[in-house]
Protein backbone atom coordinates (compact mmCIF):
# COMPACT_ATOMS: atom_id res chain seq x y z
CA UNK A 1 0.00 0.00 0.00
CA UNK A 2 1.15 3.51 -0.76
CA UNK A 3 0.50 6.65 1.25
CA UNK A 4 -1.51 9.36 -0.50
CA UNK A 5 -2.87 12.74 0.63
CA UNK A 6 -6.37 13.85 -0.39
CA UNK A 7 -6.16 16.76 -2.80
CA UNK A 8 -9.07 18.51 -1.08
CA UNK A 9 -8.29 18.26 2.64
CA UNK A 10 -4.82 16.72 2.96
CA UNK A 11 -6.02 13.67 4.91
CA UNK A 12 -3.50 10.85 4.40
CA UNK A 13 -4.56 7.28 3.60
CA UNK A 14 -2.89 4.12 2.32
CA UNK A 15 -4.01 3.10 -1.18
CA UNK A 16 -3.59 0.08 -3.41
CA UNK A 17 -5.15 -0.37 -6.87
CA UNK A 18 -5.77 -3.85 -8.27
CA UNK A 19 -7.86 -2.78 -11.28
CA UNK A 20 -9.59 0.38 -12.51
CA UNK A 21 -12.55 -0.46 -10.25
CA UNK A 22 -10.88 -2.33 -7.36
CA UNK A 23 -9.21 0.05 -4.92
CA UNK A 24 -8.21 -0.74 -1.37
CA UNK A 25 -8.03 2.20 1.06
CA UNK A 26 -6.79 2.09 4.64
CA UNK A 27 -7.46 5.15 6.76
CA UNK A 28 -4.54 6.24 8.95
CA UNK A 29 -6.80 8.28 11.25
CA UNK A 30 -10.45 8.09 12.25
CA UNK A 31 -12.43 8.93 9.10
CA UNK A 32 -15.06 10.93 10.99
CA UNK A 33 -12.45 13.34 12.33
CA UNK A 34 -9.84 13.26 9.54
CA UNK A 35 -12.15 13.87 6.56
CA UNK A 36 -14.46 16.90 6.36
CA UNK A 37 -16.94 14.96 4.18
CA UNK A 38 -17.14 12.11 6.72
CA UNK A 39 -17.29 14.63 9.60
CA UNK A 40 -20.28 16.37 8.01
CA UNK A 41 -22.10 13.05 7.60
CA UNK A 42 -21.23 12.03 11.18
CA UNK A 43 -22.60 15.35 12.48
CA UNK A 44 -25.84 14.50 10.67
CA UNK A 45 -25.98 11.20 12.57
CA UNK A 46 -24.59 8.85 9.92
CA UNK A 47 -21.96 6.40 11.23
CA UNK A 48 -18.84 6.10 9.06
CA UNK A 49 -19.63 2.42 8.43
CA UNK A 50 -22.56 3.58 6.29
CA UNK A 51 -20.70 6.23 4.29
CA UNK A 52 -19.56 4.54 1.07
CA UNK A 53 -16.78 6.96 0.16
CA UNK A 54 -15.51 10.50 0.03
CA UNK A 55 -15.84 11.56 -3.61
CA UNK A 56 -12.99 14.05 -3.21
CA UNK A 57 -10.66 11.31 -1.97
CA UNK A 58 -11.86 9.02 -4.76
CA UNK A 59 -11.04 11.73 -7.34
CA UNK A 60 -7.56 12.16 -5.83
CA UNK A 61 -6.94 8.40 -6.04
CA UNK A 62 -8.16 8.23 -9.65
CA UNK A 63 -5.95 11.17 -10.63
CA UNK A 64 -2.94 9.60 -8.89
CA UNK A 65 -3.56 6.28 -10.64
CA UNK A 66 -3.91 7.98 -14.03
CA UNK A 67 -0.64 9.85 -13.44
CA UNK A 68 1.14 6.63 -12.41
CA UNK A 69 1.66 7.79 -8.83
CA UNK A 70 -0.41 4.83 -7.61
CA UNK A 71 0.60 1.84 -9.74
CA UNK A 72 -1.95 -0.79 -10.72
CA UNK A 73 -0.93 -4.03 -9.00
CA UNK A 74 -2.95 -6.75 -10.70
CA UNK A 75 -1.64 -9.45 -8.35
CA UNK A 76 -2.75 -9.56 -4.74
CA UNK A 77 -0.07 -10.67 -2.34
CA UNK A 78 -1.52 -12.93 0.33
CA UNK A 79 0.56 -14.58 3.03
CA UNK A 80 1.08 -18.30 2.47
CA UNK A 81 -0.11 -20.18 5.55
CA UNK A 82 0.95 -23.67 4.59
CA UNK A 83 1.31 -26.16 1.82
CA UNK A 84 -1.72 -27.30 -0.13
CA UNK A 85 -1.53 -30.95 -1.20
Amino acid sequence: MQELACGACGNRVLVEKFSPTHTSVQWLDDAETACPVFAEQAAAGVHSNWIPTCEKLRETIQQAAAAGVIPMDTHRHEPVLGHIR
